[in-house]
């Protein structure tokens, strides 16, 4: 048995919403690439390419697309223009559903097996992308599902890093453990699921620092917090997720990378969408790094993390 996932219909006026930026450029884009034109042919395939390139969908994501496109128009012969925002929306929900095909999607669910408690979360990003931010945003919404949800603040060298999410932790109603500055970070981890797992926590999420200056120590880091953390729960952490900044576009997906060769990423929240027209990155991000995105930040409420469903996001996008 699983939780059920933050998405609902109910949230689509607030997807919409956060993408407005992006929709609207993109849009913009499309009309300039089909003026005076009556169907898809090359010359609108190359000005789609630098649409979607300059939407910061990435190059090699961007390949993929066009490649599936011209099929497409090879196939049915004939495609108009008018179609083509009917036909991205397909591609690229296709293109998705395909990596979800091989790699899952569980909806925002985490296990709920009473032998398998608590849940651990291990979250990592570099400083400014709303990491801790994202966290208190999970822990209520985890907690309005009834769980019992614990925090974890394992970013022992930066002060304001314990405060923030202290204050999440008494905004929230929930516990969390700290040390004192510049104490072991595996040690607060430790620390945190001990406490957790006595007093029959079902998540646990714990925060850590994100120094990609120095990519050795971060890596030996997480690992020695990892190690730790398996020997109160053996199966920690269930999920490492990775927090993104959406509206730095390309860099974001250069993070990303520079993260997946320190430590393996099971999952990515990618923040800020609301104010940014680069959130074609969440399709970029999606395809080339083989990770799925799980959660996308729309605002600054509580309620404006929601999970990432990829027909939603692609209709809200491309949707007319």
């Amino acid at each position: 048995m699983g939780f059920l996932g933050f998405f609902n219909k109910d949230k689509k006026e607030t997807l919409d919403k956060g993408l407005e930026k992006t929709k609207q450029s993109v849009f913009e884009k499309l009309t300039r690439a089909v003026a005076g034109k009556d169907k898809v042919d090359d010359d609108v395939l190359d000005d789609l390419e630098e649409v979607l390139v300059t939407s910061d969908v990435g190059v090699d994501t961007t390949l993929k697309i066009i490649d599936r496109i011209e099929k497409r128009v090879a196939r049915d012969k004939y495609v108009s223009t008018s179609e083509l925002n009917n036909i991205l929306r397909e591609e690229i929900a296709g293109l998705l559903e395909e990596y979800e095909d091989v790699n899952g999607n569980d909806n925002g669910n985490v296990n709920d097996n009473d032998n398998e408690k608590p849940y651990v979360i291990l979250v990592v990003g570099v400083n400014g992308v709303g990491k801790t931010t994202t966290i208190g945003k999970l822990a209520y919404q985890f907690k309005q599902q009834g769980k019992k949800v614990y925090l974890g603040a394992a970013d022992t060298f930066r002060a304001a890093a314990v405060e923030q999410l202290v204050l999440w932790g008494e905004r929230v109603g929930v516990p969390v453990v700290k040390q004192q500055m510049g104490s072991d970070p595996a040690s607060v981890a430790f620390d945190t699921l001990s406490s957790a797992k006595a007093n029959g926590a079902d998540v646990v999420i714990i925060d850590t620092a994100g120094r990609l200056h120095n990519k050795v120590n971060l890596m030996n880091e997480l690992k020695k917090i990892k190690d730790v953390m398996k020997k109160v729960v053996p199966t920690a952490p269930d999920e490492v997720l990775l927090v993104l900044d959406g509206s730095t576009g390309q860099n974001a997906f250069e993070q990303a990378k520079q993260f997946a060769a320190v430590t393996q990423i099971t999952s990515l929240a990618i923040t800020k969408l609301d104010g940014t027209a680069k959130g074609g990155v969440v399709i970029g991000i999606s395809d080339q790094l083989k990770v799925p995105v799980k959660y996308i930040g729309l605002g600054e409420g509580m309620e404006d993390l929601q999970v990432f469903n990829r027909r939603e996001f692609v209709d809200s996008l491309f949707g007319s």
